[in-house]
C-alpha cells in the first residue's frame, strides 16, 4: 500500500489499537514519513517539522520513529556510514536503488523479491525472516549533471 493517506490511517489505527496517544507532534511525524518518497532520516523529519513545532526535539522524532518501527509500520534502512533512513510507505523488506552521489533512494517496482527470498531459503535450508537488497549507482539527475553532481554529499529530502 503506497497511498500516503491510506498508510497514515493504517498507522494511526495501529497506534490507537496499542493504546498510544495521538499527539499533534506524533501525527505530524507520521504524516512526514508516509508522505515522503525520499526515505527521510530522523534529522530530515525534524528539520521539516521544526517550522510547525519549533520546540520539538530531535529525540522526540527519534523516539516516535522507533515506536513506529517497533510496530512494524516503518522500515529502517541502515547504511555503512552510520546513517539511517526510513520507509513508511513500504514497511516490509523490498529492494532499493541508492544514488551514491545525492543519496536519493528509489523503490523499484519488482515483484520477484519474495520469490528470491523463498528460493534462497529453499537452497540453504534457512527459514528467511527478513532480507535486504540494495543497488548502488548514480541517478539520472546526477548523471546528467556530470562532475557537478546533483547535490553530491547533500542528504536527500
Amino acid at each position: 500500500m503506497a497511498d500516503g493517506k491510506g498508510r497514515y490511517a493504517q498507522i494511526v489505527q495501529k497506534l490507537k489499537t496499542h493504546g498510544h496517544h495521538l499527539t499533534p507532534q506524533r501525527l505530524a511525524i507520521i504524516k512526514a514519513i508516509v508522505e515522503s518518497d525520499r526515505h527521510p532520516s530522523v534529522e530530515e523529519i525534524h528539520a521539516r517539522l521544526r517550522k510547525t513545532f519549533p520546540t520539538m526535539s530531535l529525540a522526540t522524532v527519534y523516539r516516535n520513529v522507533m515506536l513506529l518501527k517497533s510496530l512494524g509500520e516503518v522500515l529502517a534502512l541502515g547504511f555503512p556510514d552510520g546513517s539511517n533512513r526510513y520507509d513508511g510507505r513500504h514497511p516490509f523488506p523490498h529492494p532499493h536503488v541508492v544514488c551514491v552521489r545525492c543519496k536519493k533512494i528509489v523503490d523499484p517496482e519488482l515483484q520477484s523479491g519474495r520469490e528470491l527470498a523463498r528460493a534462497v531459503g529453499d537452497a540453504t535450508g534457512f527459514r528467511i525472516l527478513s532480507h535486504r537488497l540494495d543497488f548502488f549507482g548514480i541517478c539520472r539527475d546526477c548523471e546528467a549533471a556530470g562532475k557537478k553532481g546533483c547535490g553530491a554529499g547533500q542528504a536527500a529530502k
